[in-house]
C-alpha cells in the first residue's frame, strides 16, 4: 500500500470527527460534542504518533533530510496540540465561541498542514520506503 494512500485516509477519517463535534457544538449537544472531540484528539494525536515514531525516523534515515519536511511538521504537530487543548478547554466551559475560534484555528493549521503532508512528504516517501512495510509499521500503533 501507498504511504500517501494510508495517511491521507486517516486525515480524512481524523477530520471528520472533528466536523461532527463542531456541529454538536454549534446545536448545543455538549455531551456529543465531548465524545467527538475525544475521538479526534485521539485520532490526530495517534496520527501524529505514527509519523513522529515511524516515517519521520525513516524518511530522514533513507533521504539524509533531517531539517526539512520533517522538522516543519514536528512543529506544525506541536502547535496542534496546544489548540487541541484549547479546544478542551473550551468545552470544559461550555464555551460556544472559544471552541469555534480555537477549532478554526486549528482546521487552518491542518488543512494547510494536511496539504505538504500529501503533496510534498508523503510523495517523497512513496519514492524512498517500502510502503508496505512502513504502513505496516504504522498499523501496529493502532487504527483510527
Amino acid at each position: 500500500m501507498l504511504i500517501t494512500q494510508y495517511l491521507t485516509e486517516e486525515h480524512r477519517r481524523c477530520d471528520s470527527y472533528y466536523a461532527e463535534a463542531e456541529r454538536a457544538v454549534l446545536s448545543g449537544e455538549w455531551e456529543r460534542a465531548r465524545e467527538l472531540l475525544t475521538k479526534f484528539r485521539d485520532c490526530t494525536i495517534l496520527h501524529f504518533r505514527k509519523e513522529e515514531e515511524v516515517l519521520f525516523p525513516e524518511f530522514e534515515e533513507s533521504t539524509g533530510i533531517v531539517m526539512g519536511p520533517t522538522q516543519v511538521m514536528r512543529h506544525e504537530h506541536a502547535q496542534a496540540r496546544e489548540l487541541l487543548q484549547k479546544l478542551e478547554e473550551a468545552l470544559d466551559k461550555k464555551d460556544k465561541e472559544g471552541f469555534l475560534s480555537a477549532g478554526e484555528s486549528l482546521m487552518i493549521l491542518i488543512q494547510q498542514h494536511n496539504m505538504k503532508e500529501e503533496q510534498i512528504l508523503y510523495p517523497m516517501s512513496d519514492q524512498n520506503l517500502d510502503g508496505d512495510e512502513l504502513v505496516r509499521k504504522m498499523a501496529e500503533l493502532g487504527e483510527v
